[in-house]
């Protein structure tokens, strides 16, 4: 124990002493081996990520450990990391069916922990191979769908006579009502979000990266009042959840896979919507970018379409605005 303590003591002491103080590099100086892995890195940061409830995050680098494993086995060493290795990455993430957005996301992922490496002295800035002239990160050029209003009429009057399809297509039509709010959101809408005929919520993305909680709040219509009626929890009681999918209870990777599963029942249903009304790739995704595209092309400016959004600056709203994608209105 003692032995522990002092290792312990002799990091921190070092980290500090540098001013690059932080659990996360903390975390990889105890985990460090002979080697000094990207593996332990990634791993390092998945614990601290978990630690600090920040499932989504914490998922991503988990799904990136896996990837890289996968690529290149379990003990991959930071100074084996060079732009060739990450081009071979490249292919093979595209040759196993993976676009340009996940090869994208894997390597901001490496790039991250590249940037501790260096913090840590596992390798030379000479070493790092990311930038102008060595390895730039692809970019997808995927564009985000955003239907008109007359097929979203065609979308939320469809039925097939079931209840499932029926209570998706509502959840996702309250999806849009409510400001676009994204179905991670939407599920966790309480009873005491409700006050004076509107609904007032913080986007959870904002919460831990923003220093100013924006509350954001959308009147709730005749529509949205027909499908609490009819799909929401019927005890109204002000802690409750005003779709009764989440309990409270639950521990934070639950509560993550929850929604996660609402969220693919979801689309496979509107997916097979949209292919009966004759519209291609309807997603969860798609209300939030429909409700904005539709406030553009009514005359509103960006700023209120920002503000409706709960995007941080208009330049975000403006390239979220760019990369909608407006489906021809079908005959």
């Amino acid at each position: 124990m003692g032995n522990s303590f002092s290792i312990i003591k002799q990091n921190v002491e070092t980290l500090a002493n540098d001013s690059d103080f932080s659990f996360d590099a903390l975390n990889i100086r105890l985990r460090r081996s002979a080697s000094d892995t990207l593996n332990t890195a990634l791993q390092a940061k998945n614990e601290s990520l978990l630690e600090n409830g920040q499932i989504g995050s914490h998922q991503y680098y988990k799904s990136t450990l896996k990837s890289v494993e996968e690529f290149a086995g379990t003990k991959i060493q930071f100074t084996s990391i060079n732009v060739e290795w990450l081009r071979k990455y490249e292919k093979h993430l595209l040759a196993t069916g993976q676009n340009y957005t996940t090869v994208g996301m894997r390597c901001r992922a490496i790039r991250c922990m590249m940037n501790i490496a260096i913090k840590n002295g596992f390798i030379k800035e000479s070493q790092y191979p990311f930038g102008n002239g060595k390895y730039e990160i692809p970019t997808g050029q995927g564009r985000k769908l955003a239907l008109t209003l007359q097929q979203i009429g065609k979308i939320v009057t469809y039925t097939d006579g079931t209840e499932t399809t029926e209570r998706y297509r509502d959840l996702w039509f309250f999806s849009y009502l409510c400001n676009g709010v994204n179905f991670a959101d939407l599920l966790k809408l309480k009873f005491s979000n409700i006050q004076n005929g509107e609904i007032y919520f913080i986007r959870s993305k904002t919460i831990r990266t923003s220093k100013v909680k924006r509350e954001l709040q959308a009147i709730i219509t005749p529509e949205m009042k027909a499908i609490i009626d009819r799909w929401g929890n019927k005890e109204r009681q002000p802690n409750l959840y005003i779709f009764d999918y989440l309990k409270g209870n639950e521990t934070q990777l639950r509560e993550k896979a929850i929604i996660n599963d609402i969220i693919r029942r979801c689309n496979r249903r509107m997916k097979q919507i949209g292919e009966t009304v004759g519209i291609k790739g309807i997603s969860t995704y798609t209300a939030r970018h429909s409700y904005a595209t539709v406030l553009k092309r009514s005359g509103a400016n960006i700023a209120y379409i920002s503000e409706s959004l709960g995007h941080a600056d208009l330049k975000t709203i403006e390239n979220y605005l760019a990369s909608c994608r407006l489906e021809r209105c079908c005959s």
